[in-house]
Protein backbone atom coordinates (compact mmCIF):
# COMPACT_ATOMS: atom_id res chain seq x y z
CA UNK A 1 0.00 0.00 0.00
CA UNK A 2 2.93 2.52 0.66
CA UNK A 3 4.45 1.90 -2.09
CA UNK A 4 1.52 2.93 -3.94
CA UNK A 5 0.93 6.13 -2.22
CA UNK A 6 4.46 7.33 -2.92
CA UNK A 7 3.35 6.84 -6.68
CA UNK A 8 0.72 9.24 -5.87
CA UNK A 9 -0.15 12.35 -3.92
CA UNK A 10 -0.57 10.90 -0.68
CA UNK A 11 -3.37 13.74 -0.13
CA UNK A 12 -5.19 12.37 -2.82
CA UNK A 13 -4.95 8.96 -2.24
CA UNK A 14 -6.04 9.32 0.89
CA UNK A 15 -9.14 11.55 0.33
CA UNK A 16 -10.23 9.24 -2.54
CA UNK A 17 -10.59 5.94 -0.64
CA UNK A 18 -11.33 7.76 2.38
CA UNK A 19 -14.82 9.18 0.95
CA UNK A 20 -14.75 5.35 -0.98
CA UNK A 21 -14.60 4.01 2.74
CA UNK A 22 -17.47 5.90 3.57
CA UNK A 23 -19.87 5.38 1.05
CA UNK A 24 -19.25 1.27 1.15
CA UNK A 25 -19.70 1.91 5.11
CA UNK A 26 -23.17 3.02 4.66
CA UNK A 27 -23.36 -0.01 1.33
CA UNK A 28 -22.71 -2.56 3.59
CA UNK A 29 -25.59 -2.14 6.69
CA UNK A 30 -28.92 -2.96 4.02
CA UNK A 31 -27.40 -6.68 3.87
CA UNK A 32 -25.60 -7.17 6.59
CA UNK A 33 -28.58 -6.09 8.36
CA UNK A 34 -31.37 -8.01 6.21
CA UNK A 35 -29.70 -11.41 6.33
CA UNK A 36 -28.76 -11.30 9.97
CA UNK A 37 -32.97 -11.09 10.79
CA UNK A 38 -32.94 -13.57 8.36
CA UNK A 39 -30.77 -16.11 9.85
CA UNK A 40 -32.09 -14.93 13.90
CA UNK A 41 -28.96 -13.04 14.11
CA UNK A 42 -29.29 -9.54 16.31
CA UNK A 43 -28.61 -7.04 13.55
CA UNK A 44 -26.01 -5.03 16.24
CA UNK A 45 -24.09 -8.21 16.30
CA UNK A 46 -23.94 -8.68 12.36
CA UNK A 47 -22.64 -4.84 12.16
CA UNK A 48 -19.96 -5.59 14.70
CA UNK A 49 -18.61 -8.83 12.43
CA UNK A 50 -18.66 -6.59 9.67
CA UNK A 51 -16.60 -3.63 11.40
CA UNK A 52 -14.02 -6.39 12.66
CA UNK A 53 -13.92 -8.32 9.44
CA UNK A 54 -12.98 -5.47 7.52
CA UNK A 55 -10.78 -3.83 9.86
CA UNK A 56 -9.08 -6.80 10.16
CA UNK A 57 -8.59 -7.27 6.59
CA UNK A 58 -7.41 -4.41 5.94
CA UNK A 59 -4.21 -5.11 7.54
CA UNK A 60 -3.54 -8.99 7.00
CA UNK A 61 -6.14 -9.45 3.83
CA UNK A 62 -4.55 -10.35 -0.02
CA UNK A 63 -6.26 -8.03 -1.85
CA UNK A 64 -6.21 -3.98 -0.98
CA UNK A 65 -9.95 -2.28 -1.21
CA UNK A 66 -11.94 -5.71 -1.57
CA UNK A 67 -14.55 -5.79 1.23
CA UNK A 68 -15.02 -8.17 3.52
CA UNK A 69 -17.77 -8.38 5.94
CA UNK A 70 -20.99 -10.43 7.83
CA UNK A 71 -22.42 -11.59 4.21
CA UNK A 72 -25.73 -12.66 3.56
CA UNK A 73 -24.17 -16.04 1.87
CA UNK A 74 -22.65 -16.91 5.26
CA UNK A 75 -25.40 -16.06 7.09
CA UNK A 76 -27.74 -18.22 5.27
CA UNK A 77 -25.44 -20.90 6.07
CA UNK A 78 -25.67 -20.50 9.96
CA UNK A 79 -29.62 -19.83 9.79
CA UNK A 80 -30.37 -23.43 11.19
CA UNK A 81 -27.66 -24.37 13.37
CA UNK A 82 -29.05 -20.79 14.86
CA UNK A 83 -32.61 -22.15 14.84
CA UNK A 84 -31.96 -25.20 16.65
CA UNK A 85 -29.14 -24.59 18.66
CA UNK A 86 -28.76 -20.67 19.37
CA UNK A 87 -26.49 -17.93 18.86
CA UNK A 88 -23.36 -19.38 20.84
CA UNK A 89 -23.09 -22.18 18.63
CA UNK A 90 -22.93 -19.88 15.60
CA UNK A 91 -20.41 -18.16 17.38
CA UNK A 92 -18.63 -21.55 18.09
CA UNK A 93 -18.92 -22.54 14.44
CA UNK A 94 -17.46 -19.19 13.14
CA UNK A 95 -14.46 -20.06 15.63
CA UNK A 96 -14.15 -23.16 13.68
CA UNK A 97 -14.59 -21.70 10.66
CA UNK A 98 -11.76 -19.47 11.04
CA UNK A 99 -8.93 -21.97 12.28
CA UNK A 100 -10.13 -24.03 9.22
CA UNK A 101 -9.87 -21.20 6.70
CA UNK A 102 -5.97 -20.51 8.26
CA UNK A 103 -5.09 -23.80 7.87
CA UNK A 104 -6.75 -24.14 4.59
CA UNK A 105 -4.41 -21.25 3.23
CA UNK A 106 -1.12 -22.55 4.80
CA UNK A 107 -1.67 -25.72 3.10
CA UNK A 108 -2.27 -23.82 -0.35
CA UNK A 109 -6.14 -24.81 -1.58
CA UNK A 110 -6.32 -21.05 -2.95
CA UNK A 111 -4.14 -23.03 -5.99
CA UNK A 112 -7.51 -24.92 -6.63
CA UNK A 113 -8.71 -21.57 -7.73
CA UNK A 114 -6.46 -21.94 -11.16
CA UNK A 115 -8.96 -25.17 -12.18
CA UNK A 116 -12.18 -23.27 -12.24
CA UNK A 117 -12.94 -22.53 -16.02
CA UNK A 118 -14.11 -19.09 -17.52
CA UNK A 119 -17.56 -20.32 -18.29
CA UNK A 120 -17.55 -21.37 -14.21
CA UNK A 121 -16.15 -17.83 -13.31
CA UNK A 122 -18.42 -15.72 -15.68
CA UNK A 123 -21.82 -17.93 -14.47
CA UNK A 124 -20.42 -17.18 -10.99
CA UNK A 125 -20.38 -13.22 -11.45
CA UNK A 126 -23.54 -13.58 -13.55
CA UNK A 127 -25.69 -14.96 -10.70
CA UNK A 128 -23.95 -12.93 -7.65
CA UNK A 129 -25.65 -9.70 -10.04
CA UNK A 130 -28.63 -11.67 -10.26
CA UNK A 131 -28.98 -12.24 -7.04
CA UNK A 132 -28.32 -8.65 -6.05
CA UNK A 133 -30.48 -7.18 -7.86
CA UNK A 134 -33.48 -9.84 -7.29
CA UNK A 135 -32.64 -9.37 -3.20
CA UNK A 136 -32.84 -5.02 -3.62
CA UNK A 137 -36.47 -5.63 -6.18
CA UNK A 138 -37.82 -7.70 -3.53
CA UNK A 139 -37.20 -5.01 -0.35
CA UNK A 140 -39.76 -2.46 -3.28
CA UNK A 141 -42.85 -5.20 -2.37
CA UNK A 142 -45.88 -3.45 -0.95
CA UNK A 143 -43.54 -0.17 -1.38
CA UNK A 144 -45.29 3.42 -1.49
CA UNK A 145 -44.82 5.05 -4.75
CA UNK A 146 -42.70 7.51 -2.93
CA UNK A 147 -40.26 4.38 -2.22
CA UNK A 148 -40.10 3.55 -6.41
CA UNK A 149 -39.86 7.63 -7.06
CA UNK A 150 -36.94 7.53 -4.73
CA UNK A 151 -34.84 4.31 -6.17
CA UNK A 152 -35.89 6.16 -10.03
CA UNK A 153 -33.79 9.16 -8.58
CA UNK A 154 -30.91 7.29 -6.88
CA UNK A 155 -30.44 4.79 -10.24
CA UNK A 156 -30.29 8.24 -12.26
CA UNK A 157 -28.09 9.77 -10.14
CA UNK A 158 -25.27 7.26 -10.20
CA UNK A 159 -25.06 7.48 -13.75
CA UNK A 160 -25.64 10.55 -14.47
CA UNK A 161 -23.02 12.61 -11.13
CA UNK A 162 -19.98 10.60 -12.41
CA UNK A 163 -20.37 12.66 -16.31
CA UNK A 164 -20.49 15.69 -13.90
CA UNK A 165 -17.56 15.00 -11.03
CA UNK A 166 -15.35 12.45 -10.12
CA UNK A 167 -14.16 14.33 -7.30
CA UNK A 168 -17.02 13.14 -4.25
CA UNK A 169 -18.31 9.38 -5.62
CA UNK A 170 -21.54 9.49 -6.68
CA UNK A 171 -22.92 6.99 -3.58
CA UNK A 172 -22.23 9.42 -1.32
CA UNK A 173 -23.90 12.17 -3.21
CA UNK A 174 -27.04 9.76 -2.91
CA UNK A 175 -26.80 9.00 0.27
CA UNK A 176 -26.40 12.28 1.86
CA UNK A 177 -28.78 13.89 -0.43
CA UNK A 178 -31.90 11.57 0.06
CA UNK A 179 -31.17 11.41 3.54
CA UNK A 180 -31.29 15.47 3.80
CA UNK A 181 -34.53 15.07 1.31
CA UNK A 182 -36.53 12.68 3.56
CA UNK A 183 -35.87 13.76 6.93
CA UNK A 184 -36.52 17.04 5.70
CA UNK A 185 -39.47 16.87 3.43
CA UNK A 186 -41.07 14.63 5.68
CA UNK A 187 -40.90 11.70 2.85
CA UNK A 188 -42.65 8.66 4.42
CA UNK A 189 -40.57 5.76 3.21
CA UNK A 190 -38.58 2.52 4.62
CA UNK A 191 -35.44 3.46 6.16
CA UNK A 192 -32.46 1.32 8.14
CA UNK A 193 -33.94 2.03 11.63
CA UNK A 194 -36.79 0.01 10.28
CA UNK A 195 -34.77 -3.07 9.50
CA UNK A 196 -34.03 -3.84 13.35
CA UNK A 197 -32.89 -2.07 16.08
CA UNK A 198 -29.68 -1.29 17.61
CA UNK A 199 -29.53 -2.89 20.95
CA UNK A 200 -27.03 -5.03 23.25
CA UNK A 201 -23.72 -4.32 23.37
CA UNK A 202 -21.64 -3.94 20.12
CA UNK A 203 -18.91 -5.90 21.12
CA UNK A 204 -18.50 -8.78 23.87
CA UNK A 205 -15.07 -10.79 24.41
CA UNK A 206 -14.64 -14.51 24.96
CA UNK A 207 -14.62 -17.51 24.09
CA UNK A 208 -18.39 -19.22 22.96
CA UNK A 209 -20.45 -20.30 25.70
CA UNK A 210 -20.82 -23.89 24.59
CA UNK A 211 -20.69 -27.45 26.19
CA UNK A 212 -16.72 -28.46 25.79
CA UNK A 213 -18.20 -32.09 24.34
CA UNK A 214 -17.57 -34.18 21.42
CA UNK A 215 -21.21 -33.74 20.61
CA UNK A 216 -21.19 -29.84 20.68
CA UNK A 217 -17.43 -30.68 17.82
CA UNK A 218 -20.13 -32.62 16.03
CA UNK A 219 -23.16 -30.70 15.36
CA UNK A 220 -20.58 -27.77 14.79
CA UNK A 221 -18.33 -29.15 12.38
CA UNK A 222 -20.22 -29.56 9.48
CA UNK A 223 -21.44 -25.68 9.44
CA UNK A 224 -17.45 -24.67 10.08
CA UNK A 225 -16.40 -26.88 6.71
CA UNK A 226 -19.51 -25.53 4.91
CA UNK A 227 -18.97 -21.57 6.12
CA UNK A 228 -15.02 -22.14 5.33
CA UNK A 229 -15.68 -23.41 1.88
CA UNK A 230 -18.53 -20.63 0.78
CA UNK A 231 -16.49 -18.07 2.45
CA UNK A 232 -13.13 -18.93 0.59
CA UNK A 233 -14.98 -19.63 -2.44
CA UNK A 234 -16.92 -16.28 -2.89
CA UNK A 235 -13.55 -14.36 -1.57
CA UNK A 236 -11.45 -16.43 -4.09
CA UNK A 237 -13.82 -15.69 -6.78
CA UNK A 238 -14.48 -12.06 -5.91
CA UNK A 239 -10.57 -11.11 -6.08
CA UNK A 240 -9.82 -11.77 -9.83
CA UNK A 241 -13.19 -9.61 -10.21
CA UNK A 242 -11.43 -6.43 -8.12
CA UNK A 243 -7.50 -7.33 -9.41
CA UNK A 244 -9.10 -7.01 -13.32
CA UNK A 245 -11.21 -3.90 -12.54
CA UNK A 246 -7.99 -2.11 -10.70
CA UNK A 247 -5.31 -3.11 -13.14
CA UNK A 248 -3.56 -4.14 -9.69
CA UNK A 249 -2.53 -8.50 -8.60
CA UNK A 250 -3.11 -9.61 -5.51
CA UNK A 251 -2.18 -12.64 -3.38
CA UNK A 252 -4.30 -14.91 -2.93
CA UNK A 253 -2.49 -17.04 -0.18
CA UNK A 254 -2.61 -14.30 1.99
CA UNK A 255 -5.96 -13.42 1.74
CA UNK A 256 -6.99 -17.13 2.35
CA UNK A 257 -5.28 -16.61 5.70
CA UNK A 258 -6.88 -13.33 6.03
CA UNK A 259 -10.19 -14.47 5.97
CA UNK A 260 -9.17 -17.37 8.88
CA UNK A 261 -7.79 -14.57 11.35
CA UNK A 262 -10.98 -12.15 10.56
CA UNK A 263 -13.54 -14.78 11.21
CA UNK A 264 -11.40 -15.59 14.51
CA UNK A 265 -11.55 -12.29 15.61
CA UNK A 266 -14.88 -12.22 15.08
CA UNK A 267 -15.99 -14.84 16.62
CA UNK A 268 -13.66 -13.69 19.71
CA UNK A 269 -15.96 -10.70 19.99
CA UNK A 270 -19.24 -12.45 20.22
CA UNK A 271 -19.64 -11.84 15.75
CA UNK A 272 -20.42 -14.30 13.13
CA UNK A 273 -17.92 -15.57 10.15
CA UNK A 274 -18.00 -13.08 6.95
CA UNK A 275 -16.22 -12.96 3.65
CA UNK A 276 -16.00 -10.68 0.74
CA UNK A 277 -18.88 -9.03 -0.40
CA UNK A 278 -18.22 -8.41 -4.12
CA UNK A 279 -21.41 -6.47 -4.29
CA UNK A 280 -19.45 -3.86 -1.47
CA UNK A 281 -16.25 -4.64 -2.94
CA UNK A 282 -17.18 -3.20 -6.53
CA UNK A 283 -19.04 0.02 -4.86
CA UNK A 284 -16.03 0.42 -2.70
CA UNK A 285 -13.59 0.40 -6.27
CA UNK A 286 -16.37 2.21 -7.99
CA UNK A 287 -16.22 4.87 -6.11
CA UNK A 288 -12.24 5.44 -6.13
CA UNK A 289 -11.10 3.12 -3.00
CA UNK A 290 -7.69 1.21 -4.16
CA UNK A 291 -5.94 0.33 -1.30
CA UNK A 292 -6.26 -0.54 2.24
CA UNK A 293 -7.22 2.88 3.56
CA UNK A 294 -10.83 2.37 1.97
CA UNK A 295 -11.46 -0.57 3.89
CA UNK A 296 -10.10 0.66 6.86
CA UNK A 297 -11.98 3.49 6.52
CA UNK A 298 -14.87 1.54 5.82
CA UNK A 299 -14.71 -0.16 9.30
CA UNK A 300 -14.02 3.26 11.22
CA UNK A 301 -16.85 4.81 9.24
CA UNK A 302 -19.38 1.93 10.97
CA UNK A 303 -17.80 1.92 14.11
CA UNK A 304 -18.14 5.68 14.24
CA UNK A 305 -22.17 5.87 13.13
CA UNK A 306 -22.90 3.05 15.67
CA UNK A 307 -21.13 4.58 18.67
CA UNK A 308 -21.51 8.22 17.60
CA UNK A 309 -24.30 9.11 15.41
CA UNK A 310 -26.90 5.98 15.94
CA UNK A 311 -29.47 8.75 14.97
CA UNK A 312 -27.71 9.88 11.65
CA UNK A 313 -27.53 5.95 10.46
CA UNK A 314 -30.82 5.22 10.87
CA UNK A 315 -32.29 7.52 9.12
CA UNK A 316 -30.79 6.55 5.75
CA UNK A 317 -33.62 6.04 3.87
CA UNK A 318 -33.49 2.25 2.31
CA UNK A 319 -34.58 3.56 -1.35
CA UNK A 320 -31.37 5.35 -1.64
CA UNK A 321 -29.40 2.30 -1.06
CA UNK A 322 -31.11 -0.12 -2.96
CA UNK A 323 -30.64 2.25 -6.19
CA UNK A 324 -27.18 2.55 -5.61
CA UNK A 325 -26.90 -1.65 -5.10
CA UNK A 326 -29.16 -2.45 -8.52
CA UNK A 327 -27.02 -0.36 -10.23
CA UNK A 328 -24.14 -2.40 -8.52
CA UNK A 329 -25.54 -5.00 -9.38
CA UNK A 330 -26.11 -4.34 -13.75
CA UNK A 331 -22.25 -3.16 -13.53
CA UNK A 332 -21.78 -6.55 -12.07
CA UNK A 333 -23.42 -8.47 -14.24
CA UNK A 334 -21.08 -9.89 -17.52
CA UNK A 335 -23.07 -8.62 -20.56
CA UNK A 336 -19.74 -10.52 -22.29
CA UNK A 337 -21.38 -13.21 -21.40
CA UNK A 338 -23.63 -13.24 -24.37
CA UNK A 339 -20.53 -12.88 -26.79
CA UNK A 340 -18.58 -15.88 -25.35
CA UNK A 341 -21.53 -18.22 -25.21
CA UNK A 342 -21.84 -17.10 -29.29
CA UNK A 343 -17.86 -17.76 -29.64
CA UNK A 344 -16.90 -20.90 -27.38
CA UNK A 345 -18.75 -23.94 -27.45
CA UNK A 346 -22.20 -25.37 -26.70
CA UNK A 347 -20.76 -27.26 -23.70
CA UNK A 348 -19.17 -23.86 -22.42
CA UNK A 349 -22.64 -22.37 -22.51
CA UNK A 350 -23.82 -24.94 -21.13
CA UNK A 351 -21.83 -24.58 -18.01
CA UNK A 352 -22.18 -20.55 -17.84
CA UNK A 353 -26.20 -21.72 -17.54
CA UNK A 354 -26.16 -24.21 -15.28
CA UNK A 355 -23.78 -22.37 -12.80
CA UNK A 356 -25.50 -19.30 -12.94
CA UNK A 357 -29.13 -21.03 -12.31
CA UNK A 358 -28.00 -23.28 -9.63
CA UNK A 359 -26.71 -20.51 -7.53
CA UNK A 360 -29.66 -18.47 -8.07
CA UNK A 361 -32.22 -21.19 -7.43
CA UNK A 362 -30.14 -22.61 -4.50
CA UNK A 363 -28.55 -19.02 -3.12
CA UNK A 364 -25.59 -21.53 -2.19
CA UNK A 365 -22.41 -20.74 -3.84
CA UNK A 366 -20.26 -23.42 -2.98
CA UNK A 367 -23.20 -25.85 -4.82
CA UNK A 368 -23.28 -23.59 -8.28
CA UNK A 369 -19.70 -23.42 -8.53
CA UNK A 370 -18.58 -27.34 -7.66
CA UNK A 371 -21.45 -28.66 -9.72
CA UNK A 372 -19.82 -25.98 -13.02
CA UNK A 373 -16.49 -27.49 -12.13
CA UNK A 374 -17.74 -30.37 -12.21
CA UNK A 375 -19.78 -30.51 -15.10
CA UNK A 376 -17.19 -28.81 -17.26
CA UNK A 377 -14.51 -31.69 -16.57
CA UNK A 378 -17.21 -33.95 -16.89
CA UNK A 379 -18.36 -32.58 -20.50
CA UNK A 380 -14.87 -32.50 -21.59
CA UNK A 381 -14.04 -35.41 -20.34
CA UNK A 382 -17.03 -37.29 -22.34
CA UNK A 383 -16.19 -35.58 -25.61
CA UNK A 384 -12.40 -36.81 -25.33
CA UNK A 385 -13.74 -40.09 -24.74
CA UNK A 386 -16.01 -39.94 -27.86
Amino acid sequence: MLSKIKKENFGVVFRRDSLAGMVTSVALIPEVVGFAIIAGIPPLKAIAASIILVIVLSFVGGRPAMVSAAAGSMALVMASLIKNHGLEYMVAASLFTGVIQVLLGIFGIHKLVRYVPESVMKGFVNSLAIIIFISQAQQLVGKNIASYFMVAIAIFMMYLLPKWTTQVPAGLFVIVGMTLFSSTMGVHVQTIGDLGGLKGNLFEFGFPQVPATLDTIITILPYACALALVGLLESLLTQPIIDEMTATSSNPKQEVIGQGIGNTFSSLFGGQAGCAMIGQAIINVTSGGRTRVSTLVTGLSLLFMVLLAPGILLQIPTPALIGIMMVVALNTFSFDSFRFMRENSLRDSVVLLVTTILVVVTHNLAIGILVGVALHFAINWFFKKT
